[in-house]
């Protein structure tokens, strides 16, 4: 009869080149975010917004050139659900004809094409949008560490807010570094990447304290390999099969939630390495032992309520 052998990784071991890996990411991050700064979409910057109907699908580059000939600045065109169907997002002052300037140029070049609505975004709206977002991340963060200080221990929800600060800031870096579009969908996958990576990060704590409790040696290194082993294959399978539907959505699912998936696509893959190595690891740095999972002893009530 064969005994079933479960391979063991020892993650803790590589701990050291994984802090490395993570390291040279969040000092691209931080240089693309720095030197670079986000490519921020029309939501955040002002604008107008033109939303056009053709006959037949039309060639996004060619639209795109005759705008920029004419002398339209920051010129930005998609498809809007159909392939017939486009959004043109001008980063200029709103004028209430520049709708039918644009229908007009374009049934100039030949193309059948119809207005459907023309719509601006103003910059103090984009100031409030940034504003609100940026502290709705914060606040994501600090509610964060609060329920995992609560539920465990504050050494764990150190590791869990470094984590998570981690993976954000290589998801900026990213759109930083290739200047993808951020718009308010990228910060809708922002904050679901944090959902994510926590709910990973929680699985693996809960395991690391179960074993800790468990066990009776006190090589914590050992320990936190048994714990990340024994939850590795549910964190493949459900990184995996999150990994299968964003590719769905990043190639059937349209221009629109691109970004959206292209940020879900990154936040998952990092937020995978960073809750096995990052928020795992980072408890040994903040020297968690088994001392902080036994709880203090009750003092005898009133000294045994001495008698009279």
């Amino acid at each position: 009869m064969k005994t079933l052998v479960t391979r063991q990784f020892d993650f803790m071991g590589k701990r050291r080149i994984a802090f490395a890996v993570s390291g040279l990411m969040l000092l691209v991050a931080f240089a693309a975010l720095l030197f670079q700064t986000l490519n921020l979409g029309l939501d955040f910057t002002g604008g107008t917004l033109v939303e056009v109907q053709y006959a037949t699908a039309p060639s996004l580059d060619a639209v795109r050139q005759l705008l920029e000939n004419a002398g339209f600045r920051d010129v930005s065109v998609q498809t809007f659900g159909a392939s017939t169907e486009v959004l043109i997002r001008l980063q200029q002052a709103f004028d209430p004809d520049v709708g039918e300037q644009v229908v007009s140029m374009l049934r100039d070049a030949g193309e059948q094409v119809e207005l459907v609505r023309a719509e601006f975004v103003g910059a103090q709206v984009g100031d409030q949008l940034r504003d609100q977002s940026g502290m709705g991340l914060l606040v994501a963060l600090g509610v964060v560490m609060l329920y995992v200080a609560f539920r465990f221990q504050y050494k764990f929800a150190i590791g869990a807010l470094l984590a998570l600060m981690h993976d954000v800031i290589i998801v900026l870096g990213a759109f930083a570094l290739f200047q993808w579009e951020f718009d308010l969908t990228v910060l809708a996958a922002l904050l679901a990447v944090i959902g994510y990576s926590l709910n990973d990060t929680i699985v693996v704590y809960d395991r690391i304290r179960e074993t800790i409790r468990k066990s009776r040696i006190d090589d914590m290194p050992a320990i936190f390999n048994e714990a990340i082993n024994m939850t590795l294959s549910r964190t493949l399978a459900t990184s995996g099969t999150t990994l299968l539907v964003l590719l769905a959505l990043l190639l059937l699912g349209g221009d629109m939630i691109e970004g959206f998936a292209i940020a879900l696509i990154i936040g998952v893959v990092v937020g995978t390495f960073s809750s096995i190595y990052v928020a795992s690891a980072l408890l040994l740095t903040v020297h968690l032992d088994r001392e902080d999972l036994i709880p203090p002893k009750k003092e005898a009530d009133d000294e045994e309520e001495q008698l009279p």
